[in-house]
């Protein structure tokens, strides 16, 4: 989820075209021709996602990224449906990735416009159905194992094990079925031509849709002007390697979109200056593996240790869960890279030290 998105990483000269301006809930702002901003509130520290309700013509409408499935949002979408849809039906739902703030209302928008089709790349749709499915639950021993390997305690291992199973709380019913969105696809949007570059290390396979015409990308969470997506190692899969993958999509993303595109992102505002930022944000995370590897050196740390060398302030319990998925997603990496090992102690909590 992306309640958290991790530290703030390199700051880069961006231009805001729009300076503060912002939609009000309820109401759309025309950021190019044919596709409109709308804002939606959160229930967590990020106050506010950015979504986007896109003119397809006589066809009728196509909304990118839905929001939580919360009463005030739905009312929300309910006023721009009734005052700006112009008697067209929404035809289409693009889905940028999982996590609730993008997918959550989905399946009641689905369900609102029966007729529409639900976009997804395949591995966001299949991942979104397996942690829904998590619902009701009891904790898998794999997560109370993998959370004690990085030093929790067990006030912080009662506490994963109550919560667990909880996404499935923040997402309408998806539909059984869907269109596949794929990396190179093209399709037309707003009478123009747009393709999917995929993004991973955030989420599995998240979907950026690019206008060449407009010079326009909608870059969901893969490329944010302020802050810096989580990258999280999770039970599931304890030894991926999130950080090269989300290193290598930052490097893909500098190579596919011109430097002046016009970012439409899913938090802070529309910006200019992709390059600039793609470039920081890699510095940002070659600066926290940098500072890792010299507190791993100094002495073995278990991953809880090692947050402030990741975020640079204190990590309370309420967002324990991401630090830690971010900080071992930055271990694995100098894992990888030969820089760091591991060693389980005889409790079972893992001691990492620097190479």
């Amino acid at each position: 989820m992306d309640g958290f998105e991790g530290k703030t990483a390199g700051r880069a000269a961006l231009e805001y075209p729009l300076g503060e301006t912002t939609p009000d809930v309820g109401e759309t702002l025309e950021v190019a021709p044919g596709i409109h901003w709308v804002r939606m509130p959160l229930p967590f520290s990020l106050k506010w996602i950015n979504l986007w309700l896109i003119d397809d013509g006589e066809k009728g409408w196509t909304i990118v990224d839905t929001g939580m499935p919360m009463d005030d949002t739905k009312a929300a979408w309910r006023k721009i449906f009734d005052e700006k849809l112009d008697g067209r039906p929404v035809w289409r739902v693009i889905v940028t990735h999982m996590h609730p703030d993008h997918i959550g209302n989905a399946g009641w928008l689905s369900r609102k416009f029966p007729d529409s089709e639900l976009w997804i790349s395949r591995l966001e749709y299949i991942t979104c159905r397996m942690l829904v499915a998590d619902t009701g639950r009891i904790a898998p021993e794999a997560g109370t194992t993998f959370y004690k390997r990085a030093g929790w305690n067990e006030e912080q291992i009662d506490n994963y094990k109550a919560r667990f199973g909880g996404f499935g709380r923040a997402v309408s019913q998806l539909p059984d079925s869907y269109r596949r969105l794929e990396d190179g696809d093209t399709f037309d949007m707003a009478g123009h031509g747009w393709r999917v570059i995929v993004g991973n290390g955030h989420s599995p396979e998240h979907a950026c849709l690019y206008c060449p015409a407009l010079n326009v990308v909608i870059s969901g969470d893969q490329l944010l002007p302020r802050i810096s997506s989580n990258v999280s190692v999770f039970p599931t899969e304890p030894k991926a390697d999130p950080l090269k993958d989300w290193l290598s999509s930052c490097e893909k993303l500098k190579a596919a979109l011109p430097a002046d595109v016009l970012v439409l992102p899913a938090h802070n505002e529309p910006f200019r200056g992709a390059h600039d930022r793609l470039d920081a944000l890699i510095h940002g995370h070659e600066i926290a593996l940098k500072r890792l590897k010299q507190r791993l050196g100094q002495e073995p740390r278990r991953v809880v240790d090692v947050f402030p060398a990741i975020f640079g302030r204190k990590i309370g319990d309420d967002l324990v869960s991401m630090a830690t998925g971010e900080a071992l997603a930055h271990i694995n990496c100098l894992i990888a890279r030969n820089e760091a090992v591991g060693e389980a102690d005889r409790d079972g909590v893992v001691w990492y030290r620097a190479v």
